[in-house]
């Protein structure tokens, strides 16, 4: 083996996760990362066995309760002390090639890079999703420690870097929803957000939802080549355009009156 691409010339790297009640997926995040120097839970309050698989898998486990995705992220950004830190959810998980990509690249990183991003393959409805703009949905995951924050709007986080960005090849695999209902329970959430930020609208706001609703539905399914993914590709394009919908309904709704009834 050449020394200079040895694993012990490799700079130190923590993981880091947040989580709450993640028992049947945890696990999963950890073991593929098992590579990596430190690993790091922060939980916000688990009531189910996430903190003792974490411990067990040999996690060091921070209490923190819940900030936002991005104060909660920093919080673990900050509690690493690793040369390079990689970020993952508790849906997420590194593929084989992955973990290697990262290895290799760490081992031959120049001074001026400071990050890394990767394509992330999620799988949904028992099928890894390749169409529908639902991949390659690249993602800077891992940094340089004290090169970059996290910073977000309320219905998105992401990593911003101060320096150079490289690009790896091998995805993050990213274990979505759990099912449909979980899906629309998102959309739900998500769709809520976005009406508070845009404020009253409108009658014909909802209209106009239903125009772009059914644009996002051809974006996703035809455009974007969602329906090679078949049922779940479906499924994907009607759930998108349903919250396309929701948005604008719900940006109307909060102009009406309380509906109070005796």
């Amino acid at each position: 083996m050449n020394d200079a691409l040895s694993p012990q010339h490799r700079p130190r790297l923590t993981l880091v996760v947040i989580a709450k009640n993640e028992a049947d997926r945890i696990e999963t995040v950890l073991r593929s990362c098992a590579f990596a120097d430190e690993l790091i839970l922060v939980d916000s309050g688990s009531t189910d066995a996430t903190i003792d698989i974490a411990k067990s898998l040999g996690a060091r486990v921070i209490h923190q309760d819940w900030l936002g995705y991005v104060g909660q992220k920093q919080v673990a950004l900050e509690a690493a002390s690793g040369e390079w830190i990689l970020s993952l959810d508790a849906d997420e998980a590194l593929s084989e090639g992955s973990a290697r990509e990262i290895s290799t690249a760490l081992e031959n990183v120049q001074p001026g890079v400071n990050g890394f991003s990767m394509p992330r393959l999620s799988r949904y409805l028992n099928r890894w999703i390749k169409h529908g703009g639902w991949y390659p949905d690249r993602k800077v995951r891992l940094i340089r420690r004290g090169a970059g924050q996290w910073v977000g709007d309320g219905l998105h986080e992401w990593l911003q870097v101060t320096g150079q960005v490289e690009r790896l090849d091998h995805p993050i695999l990213h274990y979505v929803y759990r099912d449909i209902s979980d899906q629309l329970r998102t959309i739900n959430r998500f769709s809520t957000i976005a009406a508070e930020r845009r404020g009253v609208r409108s009658p014909a706001y909802v209209a106009l939802g239903l125009l772009h609703a059914v644009g996002k539905f051809f974006e996703c399914a035809i455009w974007k080549l969602g329906l090679l993914d078949g049922i779940p590709g479906l499924v994907i394009a009607v759930n998108s355009a349903f919250y396309v919908f929701l948005k604008h309904a719900k940006s109307w709704e909060v102009s009406l009156p309380s509906d109070k009834r005796e």
